[in-house]
């Protein structure tokens, strides 16, 4: 059913954007006899599958389209918007898991505090 919807989808894209375009992209086919048919959809069988393909008033049609019929149908497919998603590797590191890289900057012995240092703010008694 996944591949039904994302086939309605890029055929309505591709449909929708006429004939001098249609091949501009590459061009797929399915043929088949038609299961249903709409103003807006056509259904086609292919082997055991069922192919929904978007249409509109600019698909071009030769011929007597109605249920029962063989037809041929081109159509191109074509991304009508992308959403990157974060992926494994970009994942960023968790505190813990930081490790330094070569050339990162080092602590120097001056800016180190021994352990029983005092705060600086701290007043003598």
């Amino acid at each position: 059913m996944n591949k039904t919807i994302l086939l309605a989808l890029t055929a309505t894209a591709a449909l929708s954007l006429g004939t001098s375009s249609l091949f501009a992209a590459d061009s797929y086919q399915v043929t088949g006899p038609i299961l249903e048919l709409t103003d807006t959809n056509i259904v086609v069988q292919k082997g055991t599958e069922k192919w929904e393909i978007a249409r509109s008033a600019d698909t071009k049609v030769t011929g007597d389209l109605k249920v029962g019929a063989k037809v041929t149908i081109q159509y191109t497919m074509s991304a009508k918007s992308v959403e990157v998603k974060a992926g494994a590797g970009d994942a960023k590191p968790k505190a813990g898991d930081a490790k330094p890289k070569a050339g990162d900057a080092k602590p120097k012995a001056a800016d180190a505090k021994p352990a029983d240092a005092k705060p600086t703010d701290a007043k003598p008694k």
